[in-house]
């Protein structure tokens, strides 16, 4: 089964995924292959520098991540462009991993975006972890160093997380201690599992 995991920033979408693979899903993180599509060498590499400038570019030539993505978040013509580079790529990444899980194996596939593109078409489940909007710039600021106004921004730059609530199989409320967030995520793992829950592994 394929199961798409998603939530709005600063949600705990990073803390179910990981609860999800101590548990014994094959996890991949949309996150991490974003980060792989725009290293040296890779095509979406050279067109970002192409479109954004040598400005964003760290010393050592990689893309200054954090750079670019106050320079997207307060531009949304400039997001969606960079929306254009990369996530044609990363959902193909995405799809070269699922194809490598084993038959009857739980695939999660950890994604912001899902809702917003094709690969909500292509999972069999979807969970939506959510977190009050309060909740998120409280996260933020904490998490990130971010002040009010960065934080209001980041969000605006995304699909409200209580409209994705609309598109869930399965919600995974995160605005209580971390406890009562992962007693919820293994019991979606129960119902999502093919398999019986080992709830030792990885401990």
């Amino acid at each position: 089964m394929i199961v798409g995991l998603t939530g709005g920033i600063a949600t705990g979408k990073s803390l179910v995924s990981a609860e999800m693979k101590r548990l014994g899903a094959r996890v991949i993180d949309a996150d991490e292959i974003a980060r792989e599509v725009v290293e040296p060498g890779k095509p979406a590499y050279d067109e970002i520098k192409a479109v954004f400038g040598e400005g964003l570019l760290n010393p050592d030539g990689t893309i200054d991540r954090k750079a670019l993505a106050e320079r997207v978040f307060s531009d949304k013509e400039a997001l969606a462009r960079l929306n254009e580079i990369t996530h044609p790529r990363i959902r193909e990444r995405i799809r070269e991993e699922i194809a490598r899980a084993g038959d009857g194996e739980l695939v999660v596939v950890d994604v912001a975006l899902l809702i917003e593109g094709p690969l909500k078409d292509e999972v069999d489940r979807v969970v939506v972890v959510y977190a009050d909007e309060d909740k998120q710039i409280e996260r933020l600021e904490k998490r990130n160093g971010a002040s009010r106004e960065e934080a209001l921004l980041r969000l605006a730059s995304q699909m409200p997380a209580r409209e994705k609530l609309k598109y869930a199989d399965y919600i995974i409320d995160n605005n209580g201690a971390v406890e009562e967030t992962l007693a919820r995520v293994r019991e979606v793992f129960r119902e999502l599992s093919p398999a019986p829950v080992n709830h030792e592994k990885g401990t």
